[in-house]
């Protein structure tokens, strides 16, 4: 039976742990290694390990860093950044990565997903898409955007992500870059648009502040990814770096109270 999952979201930056707003003002706050050992501990659904870099400095993935990250973990982990090629995708998941996350380079070529599902499995495939409000005095609607927000894309989110499902996406997982770092709540709005439209499954990740939050995005849309990546590392108004996760009981309590509330 499909359930709700709470993910925590690591970003990489130079070979380190950070925390972003808006995509910018990297905060360090630690070793990815000892956080997955945390998690581990904490037991969390799902790990997600973004590098930040690779795409950007136009470099593949960390392989090394990568098998060390899944030597420790021992939950699903979906690893994204800098995967070009259905070659790359192979060798991470023979590495133990179950999921493989692509943004940039789906977009430019969407076939790339069609090639990845058919060597590592549909279920294997992620397509991530950074979302966040179109700007200008009588800008309406979301765009998309990549290389940590810097490039951005003509394409209506909506009708991009259904475009990535059809070539081959096992999973949709939607950044809103606006959102990011803020802690406030995810963009309810955005979610709802999206989340009817889709077949596969969906996630979503950015604003995340509170454990209501989460109750609130699986009370308004039922099964998703609820991910977070601040929630997980700060704690306190001060957002004094601390990772946590919540319990297995406060978790089961969580997703059932939201889902009675959630619509049919």
């Amino acid at each position: 039976m499909l359930r709700p999952r709470i993910i925590p979201c690591l970003l990489v930056h130079k070979g380190g742990l950070v925390k972003t707003q808006g995509f910018k003002d990297h905060k360090y706050v630690g070793d990815p290694i000892n956080a997955v050992r945390i998690f581990n501990e904490k037991e969390a659904d799902e790990l997600m390990v973004i590098d930040i870099d690779a795409t950007v400095n136009g470099v593949g993935p960390d392989f090394d860093l990568i098998a060390k990250l899944a030597a420790e973990c021992r939950m699903p982990l979906c690893y994204g950044g800098g995967v070009t090629t259905a070659e790359q995708a192979t060798r991470l998941v023979d590495m133990g990565v179950e999921k493989v996350a692509v943004s940039a380079a789906a977009i430019s070529d969407p076939t790339l997903l069609t090639e990845m599902a058919a060597a590592v499995g549909k279920q294997s495939v992620v397509a991530v898409l950074d979302v966040r409000k179109r700007k200008g005095l009588f800008a309406k609607g979301y765009e998309v955007c990549t290389h940590n927000a810097r490039t951005t894309y003509k394409h209506d989110p909506v009708t991009l992500a259904l475009l990535l499902q059809d070539a081959g996406a096992g999973e949709i997982v939607i950044n809103s870059v606006d959102r990011d770092g803020s802690m406030l709540g995810y963009d309810l709005d955005f979610a709802l648009q999206l989340k009817p439209v889709l077949k596969v499954p969906v996630t979503f990740l950015g604003g995340a502040g509170s454990l209501e939050h989460l109750g609130e995005l699986v009370g308004k849309l039922g099964v998703v990814g609820a991910a977070a990546g601040s929630l997980f590392v700060f704690k306190g108004k001060y957002r004094a770096v601390l990772i946590n996760y919540p319990t297995p009981s406060e978790k089961v309590l969580l997703c059932q109270n939201a889902l009675k509330n959630s619509r049919p």
